[in-house]
């Protein structure tokens, strides 16, 4: 691969990823590529050096008259540095200048065709296929009319001109015809290209917005692990350490086996924090040591574990198994923030229930308390409730959290489960 441009106005990179385009074929074509200007200028001296001087021997041969010599040769001057500065930019301006010097140039017996071809090409090309067309339609009466104006006006004033004005302006109108098909060719090649390269350039933004979303989407998903990982952990070990330390001197060793079953909680905690953190350095190195996600069956364990926290939970299900592992872990997930949430804010609770039913494709996952004080010794940052939405977005359902009428607290969520029942129909 190449820095260099495959033409002189296609940038080689875009704006949100690198597109590198090929090396374009021969060192003459690249030269002149990467000089634009000389090109211009080049073309500008090939028309205007020698219009110049065959206006100079002509009005010198037959005496022209000095007004229109200088209209001619400031004609030939303008169209020569339209050429020059907006070949490429305004290629309109340039072919007017054109049909300005052939006009002019007519009374001295001459017929300045050679600006309109250049002008026809650089309209082609840098324009459209419709804008040159338009231009040559206008040349060609440009020029049919100073092929009469040669043979009324030029015989006046230099010596007979015996051409066919129709025979003349027929073989005008073939070189502007070749000159305008050979720049609609050029032309639309070109802007087939830059077709293609925008194409390409929209393509990398796409690729760009594409990982930037799926990055944003992963860093949400790592987050809300997180988020429950640290959360359930904490909470079960600051509420057994206080509990601990309310009963350390009257009874040391219910203290000391609380302060075991923080530490049993904390090495949890950390050895999922260890595994998760494994997984976003280098999935290969601790494949063999991961533990698998958390699913329906670890239900019993994780109220147990409420339990010896000193939450009276009470766990009901109803209907079919769950099946599909990622509703397992979302199922999970629910009972683990919502009894969080309730170990947090719920202290004097004397029943906390938690249900998991399933009807048909539905899973209903509700956990409520009946504590009348709520407590706001520990407040969370609202991060759990977020992701559960999220969670229960991803199978259609619904989230509802709030107080209930008789005191208390409830969180209640409903997942479909229709992927789930046809994987196990099947």
């Amino acid at each position: 691969m190449t820095d260099a441009r495959l033409a002189p106005d296609h940038p080689d990179a875009v704006v949100g990823g690198e597109l590198r385009l090929p090396r374009p074929p021969g060192v003459i074509r690249r030269f002149w590529a990467r000089h634009p200007r000389l090109v211009d200028g080049l073309i500008a001296g090939i028309y205007g050096v020698p219009t110049l001087v065959n206006t100079v021997i002509t009005a010198l041969q037959y005496g022209l008259p000095v007004p229109l010599v200088i209209v001619t040769v400031a004609a030939v001057l303008a169209a020569a540095l339209a050429l020059l500065l907006f070949r490429r930019s305004h290629p309109w301006l340039v072919l007017a200048m054109a049909w300005l010097a052939c006009l002019v140039s007519a009374p001295s017996g001459s017929i300045d065709a050679l600006a309109m071809v250049l002008a026809l090409y650089a309209l082609a090309v840098y324009g459209s296929t419709r804008a040159s067309w338009l231009g040559f339609g206008g040349s060609v009466a440009v020029a049919s009319s100073s092929a009469y104006a040669v043979t009324v006006l030029g015989n006046t004033l230099v010596e007979p001109f015996d051409a066919d004005p129709l025979a003349t302006s027929f073989g005008l109108a073939v070189v502007l015809l070749l000159a305008t098909l050979f720049g609609v060719n050029v032309g639309n090649r070109r802007r087939y290209l830059g077709a293609l390269i925008a194409r390409a350039q929209d393509l990398a933004r796409e690729r760009d917005q594409q990982a930037q979303l799926a990055a944003a989407i992963e860093r949400s998903r790592i987050a809300r692990e997180m988020h429950d990982i640290v959360s359930h952990g904490l909470t079960v070990m600051i509420t057994l350490a206080e509990g601990s330390a309310a009963t350390a001197e009257r009874d040391p060793s219910r203290a000391a086996a609380a302060m075991r079953s923080v530490a049993d909680a904390g090495r949890d905690a950390l050895g999922e924090m260890r595994r998760m953190l494994g997984v976003l350095t280098d999935p290969s190195e601790v494949a063999a040591d991961l533990a698998p996600q958390p699913d329906v069956a670890a239900i019993p364990g994780l109220v147990e574990g409420f339990r010896e926290a000193g939450l009276p939970v009470r766990l009901t299900t109803a209907g079919p198994a769950i099946t599909e592992p990622a509703l397992q872990l979302a199922v999970y997930r629910l009972v683990q923030e919502g009894l969080t949430n309730a170990l947090r804010h719920a202290a004097g609770a004397q029943h906390v229930e938690v249900r998991i039913e399933r009807s048909g494709e539905a899973v209903n996952v509700s956990i409520e308390d009946d504590a009348r004080h709520p407590s706001t010794a520990m407040p969370g940052a609202g991060r759990g409730l977020a992701g559960l939405r999220e969670r229960v977005a991803l199978y259609g359902g619904t989230l509802d959290a709030g107080p209930r009428p008789g005191g208390g607290w409830r969180l209640q969520a409903t997942l479909h489960a229709a992927s789930d029942r046809t994987e196990g129909d099947a």
